[in-house]
């Protein structure tokens, strides 16, 4: 009996070993769909990209004044205060899967569409992770620029134990309109102001009929569990808040450590911040890679970027914290 003459669907003209090279376009194109539609960060902050180097360089432009002109004086000008924030690349970001020859052989189904999907999410959710600690980071310091804003870290702290109850989602409304006034005392622009929250919080807040009632002004939708925006800050949710635990050291693998992702966060609920708290600079963008290892026999695909991120404007970034350690067992 003759053997069956095999149109190889992932095969180059039907030539040749590279049984899945067809394929890896749509493995591709599938990461890169992932990354896009899961990050939430990338598009709520500064973000520029070098062809080499390190680093790249974030100015920061204080204010000017304003006088009365005394007739017959020369106006010479003032002097605005200038500042930078360097941002420096962390390292090459990776997440990547090798497929056996005769596993995907055997099985019955597609992997490669799961996968691509695993490998998007997983860079998507560590950038975003990044992106959230340094915009609580930045509230816990002071200005850039020698006497500007804020003097002070900026904290919005929710002491009262009933977060956690019916009425909790007033309390959390609150506390946006708390961070809505310190971003107006520090003069941050009313565009582009946003809160993010962890999902037990956004909920809290969507069950409050202050926040989404529209007798009261309120945008949002208790049918689709939106709050879409409260003192003019647009409220988002993510599980990609700073875990609760107080990180004391850098991945080790980190070729730079000068943007800080360490710090107590033990007590986080939100963060709040404006597009220009924090910015990454990216060195290598988000790209796929695959090869066939004759000696395992199977397909090692590799999806990675380089990038750094760091804050950039103290006044711009907020804190929105408990009272105590969430860690310590209370209920929220």
């Amino acid at each position: 009996m003759a053997d069956a003459t095999v149109s190889r669907l992932g095969l180059v003209n039907n030539t040749g070993t590279g049984y899945l090279d067809l394929f890896l376009k749509v493995f591709s194109g599938e990461v890169l769909t992932t990354f896009d539609e899961i990050n939430l960060m990338k598009p709520l902050h500064m973000n520029r990209t070098i062809s080499s180097g390190k680093s790249a360089q974030f100015p920061v432009l204080g204010t000017s004044s304003a006088s009365y002109h005394d007739p017959g004086t020369e106006i010479v000008g003032t002097a605005i205060k200038h500042n930078e924030r360097n941002v420096h690349i962390d390292g090459l970001l990776i997440s990547h899967v090798f497929i056996s020859n005769i596993d995907e052989a055997v099985n019955h189904y597609d992997v490669r569409g799961p996968y691509a999907h695993q490998l998007g999410q997983a860079l998507a959710n560590k950038f975003d992770k990044n992106c959230l600690i340094q915009a609580y980071n930045g509230g816990g310091q002071t200005t850039t620029i020698t006497g500007g804003k804020p003097s002070v870290a900026n904290q919005v702290v929710i002491t009262n134990s009933n977060v956690s109850g019916a009425t909790g989602g007033t309390y959390l409304a609150e506390a946006v309109f708390s961070i809505a006034q310190k971003m107006d005392e520090n003069d941050v622009p009313e565009n582009e102001r946003y809160v993010v929250l962890r999902p037990i919080h956004y909920y809290k807040m969507v069950q409050d009929t202050k926040a989404i009632n529209r007798d009261w002004g309120g945008a949002g939708s208790y049918a689709d569990g939106e709050v879409l925006r409260i003192a003019g800050v647009t409220v988002l949710k993510s599980n990609h808040l700073p875990a609760l635990a107080n990180v004391t050291s850098h991945d080790t693998n980190m070729i730079q450590t000068s943007n800080s992702y360490i710090g107590d966060f033990r007590k986080v609920i939100g963060v709040g911040f404006h597009k220009s708290a924090i910015g990454t600079v990216q060195l290598m963008g988000l790209k796929v890679e695959s090869e066939y290892d004759i000696r395992r026999q199977g397909h090692l695909m590799v999806a990675k970027f380089a990038l750094g991120t760091n804050w950039l404007r103290p006044e711009s970034c907020y804190q929105l914290n408990y009272g105590t350690n969430i860690t310590d067992g209370v209920v929220i």
